[in-house]
């Protein structure tokens, strides 16, 4: 392992994993075209993870908080995103662009404003009361969890939900012989462009600094006269709206929903973050990225190992690296 680290750290560090992985998998697969498009796939999947679990990496790297009912906020946006879209059918299947993107602008900003209000109530009810104790956090945020997933069934129903897409977002590109789905180059680019959002605003701006700062130092960040609890609130609505976002998208990738969305996408998130390092965007985005593409590449190759592929690449990650791949400074 030390060697391993060495090799890494001289040729560009953990960031050179995903990477690694890849020319790994090329070998083994043997087909370019099917590499391809595996690694597309691994990539846009990774993003959408990636705008799911990012909150949560920030939330406890400033907050320490272990918030088990993350993914509700995933599994509302997944299922408001879904009835907008169904609302606004008209737009989706018009052969102009610019409606099909009023639909989907329209049903990303009603999962965001829901993430934006819920995670305010969420930590001003739910979390506020039990801070500085973990135990405390993990039965009542589980316990959220199941309430947000009782209340989904309450209005949506049992049945698995259709989500349409927008007609520009349907199909393929065929390049050769590879074959690219257009929502998933979609999703990259988003996962992307909020990824460059997010790093501008916490190494770029003053709020950044100070939210950088108090993941380090919380106590010397209060000494200077900051409010950190004004930070807490508003990261953790920036964290839920990002969740609220990602199930948004998350829906429209699947295409069939139900609401144990939530809960099955709460053990993936969590590995994310642990591989990744617990509050480090940076971390977060590389442990996604790495769920992502060994999920497809072990989902062609060795099928019945898919579903134990993270459990496996985070138990090989924390016996090399027991903090994660990219931990905030503490």
């Amino acid at each position: 392992m030390t060697q391993i680290s060495a090799t890494l750290s001289r040729l560009g560090g953990v960031y050179l994993l995903p990477v690694a992985v890849s020319v790994i998998a090329f070998i083994l697969i043997g087909a370019p075209s099917s590499w391809v498009t595996l690694t597309v796939a691994g990539l846009a999947m990774g993003m959408m993870i990636f705008l799911m679990a990012s909150g949560l990496s920030l939330v406890f790297g400033l907050m320490d908080v272990l918030n088990f009912g993350h993914s509700a906020f995933v599994s509302f946006g997944a299922f408001i995103a879904a009835s907008v879209l169904a609302w606004l059918g008209g737009w989706l299947g018009a052969d102009s662009i610019a409606l099909n993107m009023l639909a989907l602008m329209a049903a990303f900003t009603a999962a965001i404003l829901f993430g934006l209000a819920a995670g305010w109530f969420f930590e001003t009810v739910v979390i506020r009361p039990v801070y500085a104790d973990h135990l405390r956090q993990i039965l009542i945020t589980m316990g959220a969890l199941i309430v947000a997933e009782q209340a989904i069934l309450a209005i949506w129903g049992g049945s698995p939900l259709s989500v349409p897409r927008p007609n520009f977002l349907q199909g393929s590109w065929l390049i050769g012989d590879v074959t690219i789905e257009i929502y998933r180059a979609f999703a990259f680019l988003l996962g992307l462009a909020v990824y460059i959002a997010l790093y501008a605003v916490l190494n770029r701006t003053r709020i950044g600094l100070l939210i950088r700062a108090g993941v380090e130092n919380r106590e010397m960040v209060e000494a200077l006269g900051f409010r950190i609890d004004r930070l807490f609130i508003g990261v953790f609505m920036a964290g839920s709206a990002l969740a609220s976002l990602g199930g948004a998208m998350w829906a429209g990738y699947e295409t069939l929903i139900t609401p144990a969305l939530g809960a099955e996408m709460m053990i993936v998130v969590f590995i994310v973050v642990i591989i990744g390092g617990l509050g480090s965007i940076q971390g977060t985005l590389l442990g996604a990225i790495l769920v992502g593409l060994m999920a497809n590449y072990i989902g062609f190759l060795a099928p019945k190992l898919a579903l134990a592929s993270n459990m496996i690449l985070m138990m090989a990650v924390l016996l090399w690296r027991p903090n994660g791949l990219r931990p905030a400074v503490k």
